[in-house]
C-alpha cells in the first residue's frame, strides 16, 4: 500500500501513462480478487467498505426491482438500517426469526419468499457470536422461488474458504480490515445478470455501479491480504482454535455456570462469546482493558450504544441477561498461549464481581 501511495497516484480513468499504470494494477487487484472466490473479473466491485457493498446490495438490489426484503434480524447493522430505510421507502420487509443460537431456518427463507419476488439477505458468519449460518440451504430455497441472495461474509473470509458458487449466491461482501488490510476499502461481488441500481452517481466507474475515482492503493492492499490470509488459513484456525480452546477451558474450569453463547460446531474458530452469570459487562469491560484485554459486548460497530444487542434480542435475550455477555475475538497474531492469558484477565476482572 505505501509504495502504491508514494509512486501510485494516478487516477486509473484517465488516458495517459500514469492513469494507465493504475488502471493495469486496479483489473490486476480484481482479477485476482475474482479468482480467490472463485467469481469472474467482471463480477467485483470494489467499494469503500464492508457497510458501503451490504448498502448498495439490500438498497441497490430493492430498488432496481419490485422486490420484497427477506432478512435474518441478526444481521450488521449495516444491512438491518438499509433494510430500515427501504422499509421508510415504502417497500416490503420481512425479518425472519432465529432459533436460539441465532440460526435462520431455511424453510421460513422458502415461505417468505413463497409470495413476492424478493431478494434475501442472510449472513454467512455472525460478527459478534461468530455463529455460522446456513448460506447455502438458504439459497437453495430461496432461488427455487425466484429470489435473489446476498451474504455478507465479512467476519468469515479469515477462517472460511469461500467460493461464491460453492455457497450459491448473487451477492458477497467482504471488508479489507477483517483480513488484514486497510480499513475504508471493501468489495461487493454481483453475480453476471444480477439488477442493481447505484447508490453513488457520478463518472459511472465499477460499470456503472459505483462511481467515484477508486482507492487504487487499498483495494492493492486488500487484495495482498486476501491472499496473505487464503495461504495463513490452516495455520490461523489451528492456532487460534487452540487459543479458544485454552480460553474457555480455563474459564469453564473456574466459572462453573458459563455459558458459552454458539453450539461446539457451527460457529467460526476466532470467536467467544460468553455470559457470565451475576456479572455485569460495563464495568468488567473496562478493568480488561487496563489488563492489556480488548474485548467487548456486542459488534465493534455498537460497543458504545448503550442499548441491548439486536443480535441477542433476537436470540431472546432480554436486557439482564444480555448486559451479562461478553465477546471476545482472536486475531491472526494470536498465539495459543494468549487464550490463557486472556482467561486469566477475565478471571481478575471479574474477582470482585462474584
Amino acid at each position: 500500500m505505501a509504495a502504491f501511495q508514494a509512486a501510485g497516484f494516478g487516477n486509473p480513468s484517465g488516458i495517459h501513462r500514469t492513469a494507465r499504470d493504475s488502471k493495469n494494477h486496479l483489473e490486476d487487484a480484481r482479477e485476482q480478487a475474482a479468482a480467490l472466490i472463485g467469481a469472474s473479473p467482471r463480477e467485483i466491485v470494489f467499494t469503500g467498505g464492508g457497510s458501503e457493498s451490504d448498502n448498495l446490495a439490500v438498497i441497490g438490489a430493492m430498488l432496481a426491482s419490485d422486490l420484497r426484503l427477506v432478512a435474518s434480524p441478526v444481521e450488521h447493522d449495516a444491512v438491518i438500517e438499509s433494510a430500515r430505510f427501504v422499509e421508510r421507502l415504502g417497500r416490503d420487509v420481512k425479518f425472519v426469526s432465529v432459533d436460539h443460537w441465532g440460526r435462520v431456518d431455511p424453510a421460513e427463507i422458502a415461505a417468505a419468499t413463497e409470495e413476492w419476488p424478493s431478494v434475501v439477505s442472510v449472513m454467512l458468519a455472525n460478527n459478534e457470536t461468530g455463529v455460522i449460518e446456513p448460506v447455502r440451504a438458504v439459497a437453495d430455497v430461496a432461488h427455487a422461488r425466484g429470489a435473489i441472495v446476498h451474504t455478507d461474509a465479512v467476519q468469515a473470509f479469515v477462517s472460511e474458504d469461500i467460493d461464491v458458487d460453492e455457497l450459491g449466491v448473487d451477492m458477497l461482501t467482504l471488508a479489507a480490515h477483517k483480513f488484514g488490510g486497510p480499513k475504508g476499502v471493501g468489495l461487493l461481488y454481483v453475480r453476471s445478470g444480477t439488477r442493481l441500481e447505484p447508490l453513488v452517481h457520478g463518472g459511472g466507474q465499477e460499470w456503472g455501479l459505483r462511481s467515484g475515482t477508486q482507492n487504487v492503493p487499498g483495494i492493492v492492499a486488500m487484495v495482498a491480504a486476501m491472499h496473505a490470509t487464503v495461504k495463513d488459513r490452516e495455520r490461523f484456525n489451528t492456532d487460534v482454535g487452540e487459543a479458544r480452546r485454552r480460553f474457555e477451558k480455563r474459564l469453564m474450569t473456574e466459572i462453573e455456570d458459563l455459558e458459552i453463547n454458539a453450539p461446539v460446531d457451527g460457529r467460526l474458530v476466532q470467536h467467544s462469546h460468553v455470559r457470565i452469570p451475576g456479572v455485569r459487562n460495563d464495568t468488567v469491560l473496562i478493568r480488561l482493558d487496563q489488563e492489556g484485554v480488548a474485548a467487548s459486548a456486542g459488534s465493534a460497530c455498537q460497543s458504545g450504544a448503550a442499548d441491548v444487542s439486536h443480535v441477542l434480542s433476537a436470540m431472546g435475550f432480554g436486557a439482564a441477561r444480555a448486559r451479562e455477555c461478553f465477546r471476545f475475538t482472536f486475531g491472526w497474531t494470536t498465539l495459543p498461549e494468549d487464550g490463557d492469558t486472556a482467561a486469566d484477565a477475565v478471571l481478575r476482572a471479574i474477582g470482585g464481581e462474584r
